[in-house]
């Protein structure tokens, strides 16, 4: 079985049809830890220089080659959380958001050819409506150049493939103290109101 790659897919070649497949999938997971000699030290988040709020601004889906930038913003986002989120969850999250057949999407800020800012989201189904519901799991963006409106391009960016996909609605959770975040969110979307109970299992 080879495996062959074309944007954002990994394909099996040998077969009746080229698809994408589970081995394929398996043989992104082997590159990157082949790649990357995983489990390694956490990639330190390298201060931004500084941007002119003209520069153009490119959102576009996550590609293999941008595992790098994409780590060193996903490291800063937790950082920000306080968390620590382990490396073989992170290359199993890093798997999914380029396999086409999973629910789980990312894409990139890029300007002067620079990944800036990141943003995560889930589609997933709901009881409430016939149309599936997309979960905005994560958004982040580089520290120094924030207020530039790269948040909202990454969420608008979120709210055109959830309108493409027909869902009902996007939806997602902020920290009570992340109160910078809240002044955008209130501008671009509603308050619901509700309170996130949790409880924490073992899978």
């Amino acid at each position: 079985m080879k495996t062959r790659l074309e944007g954002r897919v990994f394909y099996c070649i040998g077969e009746p049809r080229v698809a994408p497949c589970k081995q394929a999938t398996l043989a992104l997971l082997g590159y990157v830890k082949a790649l990357y000699d995983l489990p390694h030290p956490l990639l330190t988040p390298r201060k931004a220089p500084s941007m002119t709020l003209t520069s153009p601004l490119q959102i576009r889906s996550a590609a293999i080659p941008d595992f790098d930038a994409w780590l060193t913003l996903w490291r800063g986002y937790q950082a920000f959380y306080k968390t620590d989120i382990p490396m073989d969850t992170t290359l199993r999250t890093w798997v999914r958001m380029l396999d086409p057949a999973e629910p789980v999407f990312a894409a990139v800020a890029v300007m002067d050819g620079r990944i800036v800012g990141i943003v995560h989201w889930i589609m997933h189904r709901s009881c409430w409506t016939a149309g599936d519901y997309c979960y905005l799991q994560d958004l982040y963006v580089e520290p120094d150049i924030r207020g530039a409106g790269i948040g909202r391009k990454l969420i608008e960016h979120v709210y055109a493939k959830a309108e493409e996909a027909q869902c009902s609605r996007v939806w997602w959770l902020t920290h009570e103290t992340n109160t910078d975040a809240m002044q955008l969110y209130d501008r671009i979307a509603d308050r619901s109101g509700f309170v996130q109970y949790r409880k924490m299992l073992g899978g």
